[in-house]
């Protein structure tokens, strides 16, 4: 990562600069309110962030994590926090080009990172202060290279300051990485142990009371809502049962993570750490737009395969299709057939690149078993390229 170092250092100070000016984030003054929620002992979840009126949904571990917020003056914390996720945009650009072979020059970083605010998840990760850049970086981390001696480490970490990314501690006990997965494990009960320590009161609250209630974060019909939860939610016009909701999304994230287990196998990691974030989105009851800041890395990989490919996924996420249909106010509970293809935009193409990965990997191998039978075209043992990338 050495090269892309001073990339990653002039992305994080634009971000110090805009962030400052700015001032604060909704999301921001939510998370400094659940650190001084801590700070002074009130119940994290019994009130609303008195600023935006919003809830602290996180576990409490998070809370604490957010402490150091809470102590700085607002337009300081903003800065900080802009910085660190323009730095880990940059950072998780220079890790796919890494594992891709590619180089990565400064310029190239610079150049990717502002590119990249054409995207709406992005952009609104930026506007609302979310963490979603920071916890890809620290999951692709732990993905790309899970043979280190702390990796899972952060994948526990990032699982204890939002549920989700447990989706990867599966990943890396599919792809055999067994060490790793324990050590994530591990962490994330660490994380649970230490909010029961610090916050017994606000850590049963949160661990016994409507933690699988979508409606706690938002309405989960909001266009906005791009995971399976909410495309069903909408087609029903009320919140799906759960027995409906787990018997669609779990079968399609069990074959996601498959794919992407086997994918990951072949070399391609970052593929393979992309189709589990898909997984993890397919899984949650809700998946904001902002949460799908891994259609950056996606479109990376894409282009080394395909530049038109990876010109149509990122025009998606220029689009943003969900919001062309009426929405708001419960408009989406009216929607006809070709609003639900646009409003969920997000999910289709990701699904769509899913199914795509699928097919090649079986082609792929396919091909391979014919070539190992020397079968194919006369040559046996030449292996598939492709594949292995």
């Amino acid at each position: 990562m050495s090269r892309g170092w001073p990339g990653i250092l002039a992305v994080v100070v634009g971000g110090l600069v805009a962030g400052a000016i700015v001032g604060e984030f909704p999301d921001l003054h939510v998370y400094r309110y659940g650190g001084d929620a801590v700070l002074h002992q009130w119940p994290v979840y019994d009130s609303d962030d008195p600023v935006t009126g919003y809830p602290f949904t996180y576990p409490p571990f998070a809370a604490l994590v957010m402490v150091p917020l809470a102590l700085l003056p607002g337009w300081l914390a903003a800065a900080l926090w802009t910085g660190a996720s323009a730095g880990c945009l940059a950072a998780a650009f220079v890790v796919v080009r890494r594992e891709l072979g590619r180089p990565t020059p400064a310029w190239l970083v610079v150049l990717v990172s502002a590119g990249a605010l054409a995207l709406e998840p992005v952009w609104q990760n930026y506007s609302f202060g979310q963490i979603n850049l920071v916890l890809m970086l620290a999951l692709l981390l732990d993905v790309v290279r899970p043979e280190r001696r702390w990796s899972g480490v952060l994948v526990g970490l990032a699982a204890g300051v939002k549920l989700t990314p447990l989706v990867f501690v599966v990943l890396l006990v599919l792809i055999g990485q067994r060490a790793a997965a324990r050590r994530a494990a591990l962490t994330f009960a660490g994380t649970i142990a230490v909010g029961f320590a610090a916050l017994p009161g606000s850590a049963t609250t949160y661990w016994t009371d409507g933690l699988l209630d979508p409606s706690r974060v938002g309405p989960p019909a909001l266009a906005h809502n791009q995971s399976v939860s909410g495309m069903l939610t909408r087609l029903l016009d009320e919140p799906p049962p759960t027995l409906l909701w787990l018997a669609v999304a779990g079968p399609i994230a069990v074959v996601v993570l498959l794919v992407a287990a086997a994918w990951w196998r072949r070399g391609d990691r970052v593929l393979g750490a992309w189709l589990a974030a898909l997984a993890m989105l397919v899984a949650s009851p809700v998946a904001w737009s902002h949460h799908w800041v891994w259609a950056v890395p996606v479109a990376l990989v894409l282009w080394e395969r395909s530049r038109w490919a990876a010109v149509a996924w990122t025009g998606v996420f220029v689009a943003r299709p969900m919001l062309w249909p009426p929405w708001g106010e419960g408009r989406e509970l009216d929607w006809r057939l070709l609003d639900h293809v646009l409003g969920n935009g997000y999910l289709i193409a990701a699904l769509v690149v899913a199914t795509w990965a699928g097919i090649t990997l079986n082609r792929s191998h396919s091909r391979f078993v014919s070539m190992e039978g020397g079968v194919n075209d006369g040559r046996p043992g030449d292996r598939d390229e492709g594949a292995a990338r």
